[in-house]
C-alpha cells in the first residue's frame, strides 16, 4: 500500500520487532501473514513507530504481506 510518494530517496518505514511489546498499538505478524517470503520468528508491527530513512540503508526485502497492494 502506498501511503505517500516522497521526493528523493526517502522511504516511510514502520518498526517491526521480535521483542515482546507492551502497548495497545502493536499488531502481531507471523508467516501466515505473508504472501511471499517471511520472517525468522513471530514479530510485532509497531505503527506508532513511524520514521523516514534513505532507501540506500535498506539491505534486502524479506517478503510481501497478504492484502497489501
Amino acid at each position: 500500500m502506498v501511503v505517500s510518494t516522497l521526493e528523493g530517496d526517502d522511504l516511510i518505514l514502520c518498526q517491526i520487532t521480535s521483542q515482546y511489546v507492551r502497548d495497545n498499538y502493536a499488531v502481531s505478524l507471523n508467516d501466515k501473514d505473508f504472501e511471499t517470503g517471511g520472517l525468522k520468528q513471530p514479530s510485532n508491527v509497531r505503527p506508532n513507530r513511524i520514521f523516514t530513512a534513505d532507501s540506500h540503508i535498506v539491505l534486502y526485502h524479506v517478503g510481501g504481506l497478504r492484502g497489501i497492494s
